[in-house]
């Protein structure tokens, strides 16, 4: 629940900074809609506020991601991937009712079997036999 919400509000401040950094004053001015003298604020006043909310808006932002990293470490804390008896009691947890618990012996693999002089033989072309022609 908690980690749905961060990821909510880490949206919501992402599409913030996206309108705060476009609406900057640019270099160039390509993109930058600065006030006038006659306006609200003047353009110094405006690209101070654009720029402290740009800062506290990326604050949040790290702040948010720092909070999901955590909380999804702790909701993964319970559960070991290394740990042998955590993978086992996950395995017998899930298991159906009426199933057999597994064996803890393990199976050993079967002995691959040794290659035989007539197995080499018979995948050799005969002397006397001329090759097939290529397919064309």
């Amino acid at each position: 629940m908690l980690q749905t919400i961060l990821l909510v509000v880490m949206i919501l401040i992402s599409i913030a900074m996206i309108g705060i950094v476009l609406l900057q004053k640019s270099e160039g001015g390509a993109l930058g809609m600065g006030g006038g003298p006659s306006g609200f604020m003047t353009a110094r006043g405006a690209g101070n506020l654009l720029t402290v909310t740009t800062w506290w808006l990326g604050g949040a932002f790290f702040a948010c991601a720092i909070g999901l990293t955590i909380v999804g470490n702790i909701e993964r804390a319970s559960r070991s991937v290394v740990d042998a008896d955590a993978v086992g009691s996950i395995a017998l947890d899930t298991a159906p009712a009426g199933a057999a618990p597994a064996t803890a012996e393990p199976v050993a693999p079967a002995a691959p079997a040794a290659p035989s002089l007539d197995d080499l033989e018979a995948s050799l072309p005969t002397a006397g036999a001329p090759a097939p022609a290529p397919a064309q």
